[in-house]
């Protein structure tokens, strides 16, 4: 049934889930694993990840490592350094230190990564670190090149995908498993020399690989080349086992490396270069041959060779933009001075060996019937998903014990859930997908597949994100102003609440002995002389006096009195008509009634409301003494009624305007009001938990004068 598969605690064989079969735990862990603390969610990595091997779960990446192909592009692009490559320094440390001979097999890419190290102090420090034998994977190349010319000279005319990088090999395993009979049966440059090494040195020899690519520490765990190579390092995790070991490059002695030596195969990391090693042309006219290299090219590359849009006997593809660019490189250099580095190797090593030809000819003939030949089986990632669930209990299984996965697969969207997603992130036609690229797919209609597959988010989407925030921050605006309003509200009613208070005491300290006061200048005015016109005029002025008092102490307790809200049905065109009625208009002063309301009914407190219409008329009234027009307008929408009174008076200058709801303030004339009237309206409007605005003009010169209330008050009471 194959190998179950080459992961921990996320991973997991496709090929083995499609059959339902038990999954068991594996010694090995992911090959790349996410620092969450690090990650910034910028979707970078999926972006650039030509397998979408990575699932965004509450804002973090994490890779999928059964649809991981190694590819390293996740690696290299991330600014966070988030990712990180599974370690192959301990099971090195720990082949070192057994005592078997142990072989450093340095790929071709060496020259472009250790600029600062001539070959022979890095020949050197690799043996300081215990390396019996220091090795040139470029003798591989030559072997595996010699083995690609005599695949294209068989007359068969089969076509070919080339074999030597394992990113693009486990690609097409993955994902298009029907060119995987296309793939060419030759192993890897890597394996290649660890099969020669092992035919001179025997199979008690250890290997360990040092090069630029991570998909090598998968290539090694595959199990048609099991036990070829024991370790896989990357250059950078060969830097820090220098410095962990403090050996200090200059300071080793000079060294060489061990035969059998490199040819042209030191060219195998340089794009074409596996063609010029094999001397096969890449001829235009024909097209038999065809080289691509980087992301985009491999990926296109590969669809057109699997439907036959690709006419070519062999397509020689690599992941990378060259093995010199691949994500276990720290060099900084630029692209062309990587190749001039390995050229320049590559000349200077051939240089050396001219007095050697003859020796190195008979040494490639050694391996002239050195079994090169591998297989190759397809690991069908196909179009499923996993829900969240599942994959989150696949990650609590794991690690404890096996289980049964053969129900936990559910087929791709259907056109209708594609849909579904598409409009709930705001694409409703064709012209909404934007196709931008920011969330890391190529296209809208990839990111709702993958939403629905449980590898991505709808918060992925720049379009959706900026207008959720849109919508987050109108609703804000609106949050705001409510709580303006309410503070404002809160900071009214504590001054209504100490005024209150205030009054309260007043009037009931005032209310006894101004009763006396009123009691007997009525009983002097009774009992006086008829002859005492000038004693009659001055108690007529206590009594009048009296009586005003009285009225204002009741004004108090009204505005000290804490109202309960009764609400009840009411009609508000007929509650309005009814207050008009009595409230007849002095002369000179025309009443407008304007209805635009369909819906009268609301549930307010009748005597309340009709108090806030009797104040505003009144003060309307009191604001055109020369005469002047009052409107009176309803109005009114599904949630809300409105009372609007607006009159062509004097108006109220802007001074006034921030005063006008203080308990006390009046603009009226001494002894013409109390300045109760509009404080007591605000206090009546809020306890309905609506709102009161206020709209003047008291200057002629800016247009005509005059002021415009608008009460808004809830249809309906608050829901018990």
């Amino acid at each position: 049934m194959g190998v179950l598969g080459k992961y921990t605690a996320l991973a997991r064989d496709e090929a083995m889930l499609a059959k339902g079969a038990t999954v068991v735990e594996s010694s090995h862990s992911p090959l790349v694993t996410t620092i969450k603390e690090r990650c910034r969610s910028c979707y970078t990595c999926v972006r650039e990840c030509p397998a979408k091997a990575i699932r965004i779960s509450n804002g973090q990446a994490e890779v999928l490592p059964w649809r991981c192909i190694g590819c390293g592009n996740c690696v290299r692009v991330c600014s966070q350094k988030a990712k990180q490559v599974r370690s192959g320094l301990e099971t090195v440390a720990r082949l070192l230190a057994e005592g078997p001979k142990v072989a450093a097999c340095l790929a071709p890419s060496f020259p472009a990564e250790f600029t600062d190290i001539s070959p022979a102090n890095l020949v050197g420090l690799l043996r300081q670190l215990g390396f019996h034998l220091v090795t040139e994977v470029g003798f591989g190349a030559d072997l595996v090149a010699r083995e690609y010319r005599r695949l294209l000279a068989q007359p068969s005319g089969d076509r070919h995908i080339a074999t030597t990088c394992p990113a693009v090999v486990a690609f097409v395993q993955k994902y298009h498993p029907h060119a995987v009979p296309s793939l060419a049966p030759i192993v890897s440059p890597m394996i290649a020399l660890a099969r020669a090494l092992h035919r001179i040195h025997g199979r008690d020899l250890r290997v360990v690989f040092i090069g630029p690519c991570i998909a090598k520490k998968e290539e090694i765990l595959d199990e048609d080349v099991l036990g070829e190579v024991d370790a896989v390092l990357t250059f950078a995790e060969l830097r820090k086992l220098f410095e962990t070991q403090r050996l200090v490059p200059g300071r080793a002695a000079p060294s060489d490396f061990d035969p059998p030596r490199a040819g042209l195969g030191g060219l195998f990391p340089i794009t074409r270069g596996m063609l010029q090693t094999a001397h096969i042309d890449e001829d235009l006219m024909t097209g038999e041959v065809v080289a691509a290299a980087g992301r985009s090219s491999f990926l296109e590359v590969i669809k057109e060779f699997e439907h036959g849009d690709l006419d070519a006997r062999l397509v020689e593809v690599l992941c990378c933009k060259g093995c010199i660019m691949g994500p276990g490189m720290t060099s900084r250099e630029p692209l062309f001075r990587r190749r001039a580095a390995v050229s320049q190797q590559v000349r200077t090593s051939l240089g050396e060996q001219q007095d050697l030809r003859e020796e190195r000819l008979r040494t490639q003939e050694m391996f002239v019937h050195l079994d090169l030949g591998r297989s190759f089986t397809a690991s069908e990632q196909r179009e499923w998903s996993f829900s969240r669930e599942v994959l989150d209990e696949v990650r609590a299984c794991m690690g404890s014990h096996a289980f049964s996965v053969r129900d936990l697969w559910t087929p791709g969207p259907t056109e209708q859930e594609v849909r579904a997603i598409l409009d709930r992130l705001g694409k409703h036609e064709r012209a909404d997908e934007l196709n931008c690229g920011a969330c890391g797919y190529e296209t809208c209609r990839e990111h709702a597949i993958a939403i629905h597959r449980g590898l991505a988010e709808s918060e992925m989407c720049l379009p959706y994100t900026i207008e959720q925030l849109r919508r987050t921050l109108k609703d804000l605006a609106c949050s705001h102003d409510q709580l303006r309003s309410t503070q404002e509200a809160l900071m009214q009613s504590e001054k209504l609440a100490s005024m209150g208070q205030l009054a309260a005491g007043i009037a009931h300290e005032v209310n006894n002995p101004l009763g006396v006061v009123l009691m007997y200048a009525h009983l002097l005015l009774e009992e006086r002389g008829a002859s005492d016109e000038r004693l009659g005029d001055d108690l007529r002025l206590i009594a009048e006096q009296a009586d005003r008092c009285k009225k204002i102490v009741g004004g108090l307790l009204n505005f000290a009195r804490q109202n309960k809200v009764v609400l009840q049905p009411v009609d508000l065109r007929e509650l309005v008509e009814r207050g008009l009625r009595a409230l007849p208009p002095p002369p000179g002063i025309e009443v407008r009634l304007e209805h635009e309301i369909d819906d009268p009914q609301a549930e307010l407190d009748r005597d309340q409301i009709l108090q806030v219409l009797t104040n505003l008329v009144s003060n309307a009234y009191g604001a055109m003494s020369g005469g002047g027009r009052l409107t009176v307008r309803t109005r009114g929408d599904a949630d809300r009624v409105f009372l609007l009174v607006e009159d062509t008076g004097v108006g109220i200058s802007a001074e006034n305007m921030a005063r006008l709801f203080q308990p006390f303030f009046t603009t009226k004339q001494l002894g013409q009001g109390t300045g109760l009237g509009l404080a007591v309206s605000y206090g009546i409007v809020k306890m309905h938990r609506g709102d009161i605005r206020v709209m003047s003009n008291a200057d002629p010169k800016t247009g005509p004068t005059g002021t415009s209330f608008v009460v808004s008050l809830p249809r309906r009471g608050p829901e018990e």
